[in-house]
């Protein structure tokens, strides 16, 4: 698929380079002034009002074109602290940091589409342009919710889109309701009581604590979730010890618990505190649970969705739209904006072919024959929601 989309040749020029400029300066977490910059320049040269200051670093362009509904369509401006691997022409200059997820292609075709409706801005009615900071762990999505987002700027649907590098480029993917899992982190830190190595009758021994705090943590997915019920426990970290024959006071454990469903999510913490007290009686160890929610799963509304197939069937034909994808595992902080506003977040394929890196690998980088697609769909999007004048 060789196309573009009706995407004016100068701006296709424009997102390129805006891309390959990002992805060469990527900002982490509430440190994207730059790429802020970036993209407030660019839509005030195409005669947007923007605003700036939302989570910080974030940027809101808004079109209105006569009166009539309201949508707002949303990219992560944010890289991840990975080093570089690729030896690209426009690779990262800041060693540890890297666009590894794309969002500098989202960004890019945002903008791209910014420009093509400012230039013709052929619908009825008000798109805000959302640049949202701090997608990866940080939920700058929650902050700028928290902040007045749509008080700010009144959106009666709100649209994601992310590009999958496991689909075929020239491909969609989205599915109504749960599109991404509810993900939350926990510490546990176990506390005994020290001894020499030679003589554990004399001591607690929390590394051995931890270990049946490891196994018995993988019974909540095991022995009590329902096989139909789709979660994840995984103890990621476990930190104990500084020599060889002491016995540690403490064991530091961390991990993760992902689900699919709000109510599961619930009983996975109850379980684990359930969990962390008995063993700490059985073994008589201190055991404290810091469970710590994180983002939401990201739950698409019906009428969006349908609204997001459509414009996407509209430019690839509607047997490149897969509707029928299994829920990611992953979690995605758009999923805050979703809470108070209805809407739709789908996947664009960017699969060159068999070696294509997936996100958040050293290897990876966003697939640049995407952009005029991806572009296209918001535009299509737009005018589909918005009457057309």
């Amino acid at each position: 698929m060789d196309r573009d989309f009706a995407i004016d040749p100068d701006i296709r020029a424009r997102m390129l380079a805006w891309r390959h400029d990002i992805h060469a300066h990527p900002e982490t977490a509430f440190q994207e002034h730059r790429t802020s910059d970036l993209v407030a320049a660019a839509l005030q040269e195409m005669g947007l009002p923007v605003h700036r200051g939302l989570a910080g670093t974030g940027v809101v362009a808004t079109l209105r074109n006569g009166d009539g509904p309201s949508i707002a369509l949303r990219a992560d401006i944010d890289a991840l602290d990975i080093h570089e691997l690729n030896a690209l022409p426009y690779a990262s200059r800041h060693p540890g940091k890297m666009h590894a997820c794309g969002h500098d292609g989202h960004t890019a075709m945002l903008l791209g589409a910014a420009a093509q409706l400012a230039r013709r801005p052929d619908l009825r009615g008000t798109v805000h342009f959302v640049f949202q900071p701090a997608e990866e762990n940080e939920g700058g999505g929650r902050v700028m919710v928290e902040q007045g987002l749509f008080e700010l700027f009144p959106a009666d649907a709100v649209y994601g889109m992310h590009n999958f590098p496991d689909v075929p480029y020239g491909q969609f993917a989205i599915r109504d309701g749960c599109m991404t899992a509810f993900l939350d982190n926990f510490e546990i830190r176990v506390g005994g009581k020290g001894c020499h190595g030679a003589t554990p009758e004399l001591g607690i021994d929390p590394i051995a604590v931890a270990a049946q705090l490891v196994n018995a943590l993988q019974t909540i997915v095991s022995r009590r979730t329902a096989a139909a019920e789709a979660a994840v426990v995984s103890v990621t970290q476990i930190h104990g010890g500084d020599t060889w024959n002491v016995i540690p006071a403490k064991v530091v454990m961390r991990g993760t618990a992902r689900s699919l469903d709000a109510g599961v999510h619930d009983r996975i913490e109850a379980a684990m505190a359930q969990i962390c007290a008995g063993v700490a009686q059985a073994h008589g160890a201190d055991i404290a649970l810091d469970y710590r929610r994180g983002y939401p799963g990201v739950v698409n509304t019906a009428r969006e969705t349908g609204a997001a197939i459509a414009a996407a069937a509209s430019l690839v034909g509607a047997e490149r739209v897969r509707t029928d994808i299994a829920p990611l595992m992953a979690g995605e902080d758009f999923a805050f904006m979703l809470q108070h506003r209805p809407g739709a977040y789908i996947g664009i394929g960017t699969r060159r072919g068999a070696d294509t890196a997936p996100v958040h690998n050293a290897h990876y980088d966003f697939n640049d024959d995407a952009l005029p697609l991806g572009a296209a769909y918001w535009i299509a999007l737009a005018r589909r929601q918005l009457t057309a004048g």
